[in-house]
């Protein structure tokens, strides 16, 4: 099936799956996705992924959520630029989330990244989603 939105999509998958506790989350696999879960398993968002390749060609990664005493690391996972509307930000507008207790997850031309890493390495981009 043809998903006109991959990163909102396993955003959707994520927040599904914390609703009913699950502690593994299928997704399609694409060089995208994989960048989105290594900024948030840096971030400590996730306890990690693998990625499994099937015979016809198709991989999908299994995301392994995390939990503390019940309660989902991830409380709130938003897309913020969309393919009807896309989100742009320099450094200088780069937006704090939750007072920085949260991350923004931004594609650079240095490559997708969290908010104070596109900071430190002085590039803005497009805002993928925010976590926190």
């Amino acid at each position: 099936m043809s998903v006109s939105d991959p990163i909102g999509d396993m955003l959707t998958r994520i927040r599904n799956a914390q609703m009913r506790k699950k502690t593994v989350v299928a997704t399609p696999a694409s060089s995208l996705r994989g960048r989105v879960l290594d900024v948030l398993k840096s971030e400590g968002f996730i306890r990690g992924y693998s990625e499994t390749k099937f015979d016809n060609g198709t991989a999908e990664f299994s995301i392994e959520l995390k939990y503390s005493e019940n309660e989902p690391a991830i409380r709130e996972i938003q897309r913020v630029s969309r393919p009807g509307r896309r989100v742009y930000s320099s450094v200088k507008t780069i937006p704090s989330v939750a007072n920085g207790l949260g991350v923004s997850i931004l594609s650079t031309p240095k490559g997708v990244m969290a908010d104070h890493e596109a900071k430190a390495n002085n590039v803005g981009g497009e805002v993928l989603c925010r976590v926190f």
